[in-house]
């Protein structure tokens, strides 16, 4: 246990949790929006079991190393690339992504008319819960990978994605709420989803692209954003009374 008086643990302890809730920003918003399909009685407890689903399967794989490590072993060549479980996992979850973020899109375009009589029936807590489970095994290899790179000891590992989540268990709810009230953070962010699942497929194709160009991107456009919400709000019609002089 000497490691726990070592500075160098908590400064990559510090550092792997700031990196852990970066990461889990995406993972947040596509909960957030997944949730936001639910009864409002139900839409927090679908965020916090979405991201205790997280927390769980992140831990697993922590406690998973050598399984983990295994799936950057190469299983099979297309075109002179070695395609690892890891690519299959990227590529698969990438390809998801575009697919529901693309119908999330055209639903949000087409107008709650034309879905008025199936939406009830097909949005359940149940199938949410599944969906969500399905990207939090994608997202979570980016970040447990991340994770292995930057500490050594499990231990580490651990206490940051624990504390990552329940800081983003903290704030998730806020986040929600924020994306509901303004229609066009919600096609940003599905924009964001279908921006992370291109950048999922390239990297499954070993086409890496710089995670640092991606959220610089997804700042940037949400700054500009909030300076368009600013400026809708001070530019709100005044209602003019005229006097008309006979």
């Amino acid at each position: 246990m000497a490691w726990l008086t070592d500075p160098q643990v908590w400064l990559a302890l510090v550092t792997l949790t700031a990196l852990e809730i970066v990461l889990g920003i995406d993972n947040i918003i596509f909960i957030s929006i997944q949730a936001g399909k639910l009864p409002v009685h139900q839409q927090e407890k679908a965020r916090l079991v979405g991201l205790g689903l997280a927390m769980f399967i992140r831990v697993a794989l922590l406690f998973s190393l050598t399984w983990l490590m295994g799936l950057t072993a190469p299983l099979f060549t297309v075109q002179g690339n070695e395609i690892t479980g890891r690519d299959i996992i990227l590529i698969s979850g990438g390809l998801f992504l575009l697919w529901k973020s693309t119908m999330e899109i055209h639903e949000k375009l087409e107008g709650p008319e034309e879905h008025a009589e199936t939406k009830g029936a097909v949005v359940s807590f149940g199938s949410v819960i599944v969906q969500i489970l399905l990207l939090d095994i994608v997202f979570s290899l980016d970040s447990i990978i991340t994770a292995i790179g930057m500490a050594s000891q499990l231990a580490v590992m651990v206490a940051a994605v624990v504390i990552a989540v329940g800081f983003m268990m903290m704030f998730s709810g806020k986040i929600s709420d924020f994306v509901d009230r303004h229609p066009t953070i919600k096609i940003l962010a599905l924009s964001f989803l279908l921006m992370i699942g291109v950048a999922l497929i390239g990297d499954g194709l070993d086409m890496h692209i710089p995670k640092g160009y991606i959220y610089f991107a997804m700042a940037f456009s949400v700054a500009v954003e909030m300076l368009n919400l600013r400026i809708g709000r001070k530019g709100k019609p005044v209602k003019l009374h005229q006097h008309y002089v006979e």
